[in-house]
């Protein structure tokens, strides 16, 4: 099964930042031509919530609200790398944080491949 691999989590104090970083690489995702990238997260006791997406080509990005203006989602395709700056943290990003490839994002074909997640916490 195909899989994203996150990396770049941790613990990090309140107002710090993190970059998470999703490397889709190996023949597989190559087969499978253009996807869009997506993270998203989950917190003890809450449901999975969307934080950031980027089409294949970067020219469609949307975030939560809850993120704007702080987290910055970006890809190098030749790197088969996506990642998500985050800045400003706050104690209620803490979450583990999962990168999903959309293969067909958007259509009836969509398939999407989860990463395992990484852990990332805030601290006050």
């Amino acid at each position: 099964q195909e899989q994203p691999v996150e990396s770049g989590g941790g613990l990090v104090q309140v107002g710090g930042s993190l970059r998470l970083s999703c490397a889709t690489s190996g023949r597989a995702f190559s087969a499978m031509g253009h996807y869009a990238v997506g993270w998203f997260r989950q917190a003890p006791g809450k449901e999975r919530e969307f934080v950031a997406l980027v089409s294949w080509s970067g020219g469609t990005i949307n975030y939560a609200d809850s993120v704007k203006g702080r987290f910055t989602i970006s890809r190098d395709n030749a790197k088969n790398t996506v990642y998500l700056q985050m800045n400003s943290l706050k104690p209620e990003d803490s979450a583990v944080y999962y990168c999903v490839a959309m293969v067909n994002w958007g259509t009836s074909y969509e398939r999407d491949y989860w990463g395992q997640g990484t852990q990332v916490t805030v601290t006050s």
